[in-house]
């Protein structure tokens, strides 16, 4: 008989043994609006709702600002799932997100073409 395990289920030939859409509850669509590069954060304030393991599991991983992109590596779970997950936490008050800082400044042409350079040597 297998010994249990701690994390999702895992089959090394198969993979994830429950499918992403289960995680979600079948939901496709974040509640929160959320971008890749959103930071996500931990308010310290328990969950208001009992949540599955995933929830847990993501929850812990906002201890500090975190890209919504690095929690779903670290989950092995696709975006659109881990966004749904972190909206119910967000929902819950056990998260904040913010929107990524983008800068407005153009890119200096010159580092484009030295890059553009780099990559044509590279061929």
């Amino acid at each position: 008989m297998p010994a249990p395990q701690d994390g999702p289920w895992l089959d090394d030939a198969a993979g994830r043994l429950i499918r992403p859409y289960t995680v979600s509850n079948g939901r496709t669509r974040p509640t929160a609006t959320l971008d890749l590069l959103s930071q996500v954060m931990a308010t310290g304030q328990p969950p208001q709702a009992p949540l599955g393991p995933e929830h847990s599991q993501a929850l812990g991983l906002c201890e500090g600002p975190t890209s919504v992109a690095e929690i779903a590596a670290h989950l092995r779970l696709p975006a659109v799932v881990t966004k749904v997950l972190l909206s119910d936490l967000v929902d819950c008050g056990a998260v904040t997100a913010r929107a990524p800082r983008f800068h407005h400044t153009p890119t200096d042409r010159s580092l484009l073409e030295a890059v553009l350079d780099g990559l044509r040597r590279r061929l």
